[in-house]
C-alpha cells in the first residue's frame, strides 16, 4: 500500500506532541488481542444484511480514543477529520477511506452495554497493568472552592497575605485561596 502525503508528512515532523506520546503510550499498555478476543463472539460478521462492520480492531481504537478524551459519539468522528494523531492511532487514511460515522460509533457502544462488555475491557485493562504493577480507577471527582481570608491590611505587617488572591465567581468579588480537592469517586 502506497503511503499518503499526510501520512509522510505526519511521519518527518520534528517534534511529538503530547498527543502523540499519550496515545503512544495507550497502544503499549492496551492488551489488543485480550480485549478482541472477548468482544468477537458479539461483533456483526460480513455478509449480513445493511452496511459491512467496520474492522472490529479499528472501532475498538475508535473507542478507546474517544473515552481517553472524554469525546462525544460526534466528538470522535470530528477528532479523526482533525487530528493526524488520533487517524494514526485509529488507523485510518483519510485518502483511502472516510471516517465511521458517529451511528457507527453509537452501535458499538451499545452493543458494548448490552453484553456488558464496558465492565470486561475495564478488568481486562486492569489485569494486564496489574501484571505490570500499575492500576486503573474509574474516576475521581474534583471540588474547586473558594477558602476566604481578610482583605484587611490591619495585622503587624500592614500587608494583605501575600498567597491570598482577588478573584471572581459569578458577579461577586472574593479574596482568599483556590483549593482543588481530589477524591476518588467510590
Amino acid at each position: 500500500m502506497q503511503t499518503s502525503f499526510s501520512e509522510l508528512e505526519y511521519a518527518a515532523k520534528k517534534k511529538q506532541t503530547r498527543r502523540d506520546r499519550f496515545l503512544a503510550e495507550i497502544e503499549a499498555i492496551t492488551p489488543w488481542d485480550k480485549l478482541i478476543e472477548k468482544i468477537v463472539p458479539f461483533y456483526p460478521k460480513q455478509g449480513g444484511p445493511g452496511r459491512p462492520p467496520i474492522g472490529l480492531k479499528r472501532i475498538l481504537r475508535m473507542y478507546v480514543a474517544q473515552q481517553c478524551f472524554g469525546l462525544s459519539d460526534e466528538g470522535i468522528e470530528d477528532a479523526i477529520y482533525d487530528s493526524q494523531a488520533i487517524r494514526h492511532f485509529v488507523g485510518i487514511d483519510l485518502s483511502r477511506e472516510a471516517a465511521p460515522d458517529a451511528t457507527t460509533v453509537l452501535n458499538f457502544r451499545h452493543l458494548l452495554e448490552r453484553h456488558q462488555l464496558t465492565e470486561a475491557i475495564f478488568n481486562t485493562i486492569n489485569g494486564h497493568l496489574a501484571e505490570k504493577g500499575l492500576f486503573l480507577r474509574e474516576g475521581t471527582i474534583v471540588d474547586a472552592t473558594l477558602i476566604a481570608a481578610p482583605p484587611s491590611t490591619k495585622n503587624e505587617d500592614g500587608q494583605r497575605d501575600p498567597e491570598m488572591h482577588q478573584t471572581k465567581k459569578g458577579n461577586q468579588w472574593h479574596f482568599g485561596m483556590k483549593a482543588h480537592i481530589g477524591v476518588d469517586a467510590q
